[in-house]
């Protein structure tokens, strides 16, 4: 089982979300009542919806991640899932965006996940020697 079937399979049985189709039309996803919480669009890279507050409150966190990726301006977060520790972070996240969008609602901007434009680059067993 991969990282993101795991981690879908453990989020599929949250109360507070739900599957649909992710809106940027690649992959599979869960939402709230409210938003669309988390799309998966591979085996390995999963795009989270925060709010502009949770990004902040956790940007020096995420600098210290090496399966973060931000995209300035963007309210979603890629999760890079390489192993079990990376699989606990997003459920973590996922935790904080359900609590983040329960809030007040900020105001509205283009709320396109990160698809396309976050490069995860794989690294070469040969560099590594």
């Amino acid at each position: 089982m991969t990282p993101a079937q795991k981690a879908m399979n453990q989020l599929a049985t949250w109360p507070d979300l739900s599957p649909c189709e992710a809106g940027c039309g690649t992959g599979r996803a869960l939402r709230s009542a409210r938003d669309e919480i988390v799309h998966f669009h591979s085996d390995r890279d999963v795009d989270l919806h925060l709010t502009t507050r949770a990004i902040q409150r956790l940007h020096y966190d995420f600098a210290e991640s090496t399966a973060i990726r931000l995209v300035p301006g963007s309210r979603w977060v890629t999760v890079h899932l390489d192993c079990d520790a990376d699989v606990d972070l997003l459920l973590s996240l996922v935790s904080v965006a359900l609590k983040a969008h329960a809030g007040p609602q900020e105001p509205p901007t283009a709320t396109v996940c990160n698809f396309h434009r976050v490069t995860v680059l794989v690294r070469d067993e040969a560099d590594e020697n």
